[in-house]
């Protein structure tokens, strides 16, 4: 059985088909550009398939609710002409088969807990730190919506004491976002963080926001696996770096012997390496039907 995966994001948009058990068969990429333009690529490519559903991980914010009016679109997204487009009814009309939608990151950690590195747990998390900061939850054998769908990359923390930027979202000064992200990396210290590899203390204050962030994600979600990615997680010296601040921030509060015994096993990279989002879409598509 073929099943379609999309991962959209910003700046590209990853199709692929596959089968039920995850095994990609083909993939192909595409610059995201205007949404008709776009879709037109992506729908092209998959009709060349005999696919039987289509899981797609989107960029956001959206409308997750299938009570909504407007479910299955992109809402009030700052990317300029994607605002109130309606993802799911497109592809669902120019295809005729089933389509699965979440958030980017719900895709990730459903790819990670159905293949990779968060197989056999109820409840697991996937932070990706990069151009932004986003946090899919799995929680209790499911993927978290709610009022509307995790924003935990704009989780507020603390500022480091020495730490005078000014941040980078324009809605939060002090988010992790804002904080964290290779963006704020980059106009924080000039240069972009692969070039600062060297500089312990980009990584040092680095370490000081996304550990902060974890120890509250673990105080909320009590995830049984944290899985952490991203291109600022491609500095591998951060996890180390990462878990002795999560364990610094949380005291000794949150007892538990993955976090006193077996952290390098409880905070962990992604097993499915650049994979997890689009395999997750696939398996948004399995769902679907």
């Amino acid at each position: 059985m073929l099943i379609g995966g999309i991962e959209a994001g910003g700046t590209k948009m990853i199709c692929a088909v596959g089968d039920e058990n995850g095994t990609i068969l083909d993939r192909k990429s595409y610059p995201t550009r205007q949404p008709r333009e776009t879709f037109g690529e992506l729908i092209s490519y998959f009709k060349g398939w005999d696919i039987k559903a289509l899981g797609i991980g989107c960029f956001g914010p959206l409308d997750l609710n299938r009570q909504s009016e407007t479910y299955g679109y992109i809402t009030r997204t700052p990317k300029q002409g994607w605002e109130n487009c309606n993802v799911v009814g497109t592809f669902q009309d120019a295809l005729g088969v089933p389509v699965g939608f979440d958030t980017d990151v719900n895709g990730a950690v459903l790819g990670e807990v159905t293949w990779g590195a968060a197989q056999g747990v109820e409840s697991a998390i996937y932070v990706t730190v990069g151009t932004g900061v986003g946090v899919g939850v799995y929680i209790n054998g499911g993927l978290l919506h709610g009022l509307v769908h995790p924003e935990a990359g704009h989780i507020l923390l603390m500022r480091h004491p020495e730490d005078h930027y000014k941040g980078r979202c324009p809605y939060h000064g002090n988010c992790m976002e804002s904080l964290a992200s290779g963006p704020a990396v980059e106009e924080r210290w000039g240069q972009k963080g692969h070039l600062l590899a060297d500089r312990d203390e980009v990584w040092e204050l680095e370490a000081y926001y996304i550990g902060q962030a974890v120890a509250d994600y673990i105080l909320t979600y009590s995830p049984q696996k944290v899985i952490l990615w991203g291109g600022i997680m491609h500095q591998e010296k951060l996890f180390g770096m990462v878990r002795k601040d999560v364990v610094k921030f949380l005291n000794g509060y949150v007892s538990h012997k993955m976090l006193q015994e077996s952290i390098d096993d409880y905070i962990v990279a992604p097993a499915l390496g650049e994979d997890p989002g689009i395999k997750g879409a696939i398996r948004l598509g399995v769902l679907a039907l």
